[in-house]
């Protein structure tokens, strides 16, 4: 399939914009020293079989001390820095390569950026501004149950601040063997749920897979668990009809920018968030993109508390963009 790069914006696309989406799609697969798990590599190999890509992998090596005063430590330490680096490179390289990603999709020039500093979360920005990255890829916290994303230090820090479109991995992907099959949408027609309408109309067209939006309602008198149930049924028919009024222009600016799109629409509804997103049928290939809040600056990812709920509970890779 065409290369698209997630990062679009909704303008008409200029000649330099059309020139970016014919090359592969750059990806920033992030990777610790710690990682218990390959679900950033299995996302990455799943890209892959949906469109051309070139990945390079990023992990920095937290600056615990300042430089050693003395030169045998400073030797010492240079060289442990050089093997741990090494040992992270290969172990991304190799995580990537277990999961099917053909070798010449690795960045040629620089397939392991490995990078000292106090900063987590700055060097990866760096990294990927650097690189050019269309998405960084982050994985789940080690305790989060199979197939679902729980949000660790580094999730939670870029979650609040990246320029540019994050792909969050559930632990224990079971992804198609076809790639992306589906994109889905979470849509509740504010301007953040528009901007991300128009970057899944965008993939879906350019994959040639349909577009599903889809509407959540947590039943309840709040989104959460309650002591005392509350009786919502009226509330609840109430909702219903506005989700599929709402959905329905939904669909229709999904069509006003991609004629030829295939579009779905359904509503969730169940007890709290986590019998919401468990009412819709989920496949191995859908892949669902949010929009971040407008509490954050423009042009950077900032989660608000609905989101938060539906990246702990959605069952599916989740990608999330700036607004």
């Amino acid at each position: 399939m065409p290369a698209v790069p997630i990062n679009s914006d909704s303008s008409p696309a200029s000649t330099e914009q059309r020139k970016k989406k014919d090359g592969p799609l750059r990806i920033l697969m992030t990777w610790s020293p710690d990682s218990s798990g390959d679900e950033t590599a299995q996302f990455a190999a799943w890209l892959a079989r949906t469109q051309p890509v070139e990945i390079r992998t990023a992990t920095v090596i937290s600056r615990a001390w300042s430089n050693q005063p003395n030169a045998q430590q400073r030797k010492e330490y240079n060289k442990w820095l050089q093997l741990e680096s090494e040992a992270n490179a290969r172990a991304a390289q190799s995580a990537l390569l277990a999961a099917g990603v053909p070798r010449r999709m690795l960045d040629a020039e620089l397939p392991s950026a490995i990078m000292v500093d106090h900063s987590e979360t700055t060097a990866l920005i760096t990294a990927a501004q650097e690189f050019q990255a269309d998405v960084v890829l982050i994985g789940s916290h080690p305790a989060a149950p199979r197939g679902r994303f729980r949000i660790g230090s580094t999730a939670d820090a870029l979650l609040h601040c990246a320029p540019l479109p994050l792909g969050l991995a559930p632990r224990a992907p079971k992804l198609s063997k076809r790639g992306v099959t589906r994109v889905n949408c979470a849509y509740v027609d504010t301007e953040q749920s528009h901007q991300a309408l128009r970057k899944a109309a965008d993939l879906a067209a350019r994959w040639g897979v349909p577009l599903r939006l889809v509407a959540f309602s947590p039943r309840g008198a709040t989104m959460h668990p309650t002591a005392v149930p509350f009786n919502d049924t009226s509330m609840m028919v109430e909702w219903r009809e506005q989700a599929l009024a709402l959905l329905d222009r939904g669909r229709d600016r999904a069509l006003a920018r991609h004629g030829n799109l295939s579009v779905e629409t359904e509503t969730g509804s169940g007890y709290a968030w986590s019998g919401a997103l468990s009412a819709l049928k989920w496949k191995k290939g859908d892949l669902l993109v949010l929009g971040s809040s407008v509490l954050g600056d423009f042009n950077r990812v900032f989660i608000g508390p609905s989101t938060n709920q539906i990246l702990r509970y959605a069952p599916v890779p989740v990608l999330v963009s700036p607004v």
